[in-house]
């Protein structure tokens, strides 16, 4: 299975989506909107905000299931 790294985050204040790379070596626990200033963090039982306001969850998930996090 191809990881796609592309996600589309979209903020749940202000509705902003923007495509980001995912990063393949950690989480990124924090993203900040570029449109309201927002600081997302993930959801509880997320491990990433990608996995939690992205249009595709981290590569780990993405490879292995909601159960690979990559904490």
């Amino acid at each position: 299975m191809e990881v796609v790294l592309q996600s589309v985050i979209t903020c749940p204040e202000c509705g902003l989506s923007k495509e980001e790379t995912m990063p393949t070596d950690a989480c990124q626990w924090y993203y900040e909107c570029t449109g309201c200033g927002t600081l997302l963090k993930p959801r509880p039982g997320d491990c990433c905000v990608f996995c939690s306001y992205g249009s595709l969850p981290c590569p780990p998930v993405q490879l292995e299931g909601k159960g690979a996090c990559c904490r």
